[in-house]
């Protein structure tokens, strides 16, 4: 079917202009942004208007945007923070990484008998922590320097390399459509050789546009060259049989303000160049990544799914519960003060763009069908959604308690 240019055109126009808005909105109320691009997508979807379906073109740019987004989480992971850190946030990590995998798994399969590709699916899909919407928040409450935030930091950084990580064996899965252990062990092996030339290209290319762009003779060689190279690793991860986001994430880990690679030792670490390729490369990440959100909204149709359902209600509840009460799990392992410990429960709930990755993988590889790809954006949504309010809440009440417990 051949498509009308001039009406992709419009859709994507009207696309970026009310994610803009409702993702203001949001913001205004203090609720992640994601939330109200989002929540456009379902407007403009199926569930309300049914105004744009999500063509190939519109496709392509949202998986644009989701290679950007790991790009952006990988430049903003600081490896050195999980070192000072300590072991609190190793446990804190494993833990809310472990637990919510192992808890939602058993649920989804043994409970309430799904495939187990599909459960193993909804479990990836649960132990992602959003580390963009977690220092929001403590950064909003000027908490991200405290000694919790720290935890947090450190806990959410490598909880989000676990998460890409296991994000790529599921993949595998999902196109196997089996699990197969010598596959998951070609898989890692990739990964490993992956993880060594990638960052090592990206410093080498970074280290030539620092050489390059003072005799520039025209602006943008930094977004311009950065992107392709992000695109370019992205299909490289894909021929190697992993995720594109890989690649994304790969490219930003190494381009990011402390991440230490064997042999890139000697392209020597410059802090006010991450940060130059951050400022610069915001606008264009800002430009892609709502297509992504918006598009997640577009598959999703909440007038399909069978509210009168006794699976739909107990599943979702159910699993809105775990999907909880399995964050705190690393937290309460770690010597601190029960406050603190909640607190940093709590800072690792929020789901949001990483869960939402999941979601959207799940249901693109077919593991998902409606019911349960619109129950877990609702989790998903829920958890990004009321966090903020909770932290807020408790901080505001347990003040003292907290002070004097720090």
């Amino acid at each position: 079917m051949s498509v009308d240019i001039s009406t992709v055109i419009l859709h994507v126009a009207i696309i970026l202009i009310l994610a803009r808005i409702l993702g203001e909105v949001a913001a205004y109320f203090s609720i992640p942004s994601v939330i109200g691009e989002l929540t456009a997508g379902v407007l403009l979807g199926p569930t309300f208007f049914g105004f744009i379906e999500p063509n190939g073109l519109i496709q392509i740019l949202a998986e644009v945007g989701v290679i950007l987004l790991l790009f952006q989480i990988g430049l903003e992971t600081d490896v050195g923070k999980l070192v000072d850190a300590g072991g609190k946030s190793v446990v804190v990590a494993i833990g809310g990484f472990v637990l919510p995998f192992v808890v939602c798994y058993s649920l989804s399969f043994y409970w309430f008998k799904l495939e187990m590709l599909t459960s193993l699916m909804i479990g990836g899909t649960m132990t992602a922590t959003s580390i963009g919407i977690t220092m929001r928040i403590l950064s909003d409450l000027g908490k991200s320097d405290s000694k919790e935030g720290q935890i947090v930091l450190g806990a959410a950084v490598l909880d989000d390399i676990l998460g890409v990580l296991l994000l790529a064996i599921l993949f595998d899965f999902s196109l196997n459509q089996q699990i197969d252990l010598a596959s998951t062990a070609r898989i890692l092996l990739f990964m490993i050789v992956f993880f060594l030339i990638a960052p090592t290209l990206a410093k080498a290319i970074s280290y030539l546009i620092r050489r390059s762009e003072p005799s520039s003779m025209l602006p943008g060689i930094i977004p311009t060259t950065i992107v392709s190279l992000v695109l370019f690793l992205a299909w490289l991860s894909h021929a190697l049989g992993i995720p594109e986001l890989l690649g994304g994430f790969a490219t930003g880990l190494a381009l990011s303000r402390r991440f230490f690679i064997p042999f890139g030792i000697a392209l020597s670490e410059d802090q006010d160049f991450s940060s130059h390729v951050h400022q610069q490369m915001k606008p264009i990440i800002q430009l892609f990544t709502p297509i992504f959100f918006v598009s997640v909204g577009l598959s999703l149709d909440l007038s399909e799914v069978n509210w009168s359902s006794s699976f739909f209600w107990y599943f979702s509840l159910s699993l809105t519960l775990l999907a909880i009460v399995s964050k705190f799990g690393g937290a309460l392992l770690i010597k601190e003060k029960m406050a603190h410990k909640i607190i940093i429960g709590m800072s690792m709930i929020p789901r949001g763009e990483v869960g939402l990755i999941f979601a959207e993988l799940g249901r693109v590889s077919g593991l998902f069908n409606n019911d349960i790809y619109a129950t877990l954006v609702i989790v998903i949504a829920y958890t990004t959604l009321f966090t903020p309010f909770w932290l807020r809440l408790f901080y505001k009440h347990h003040e003292k308690y907290i002070e004097k417990a720090g």
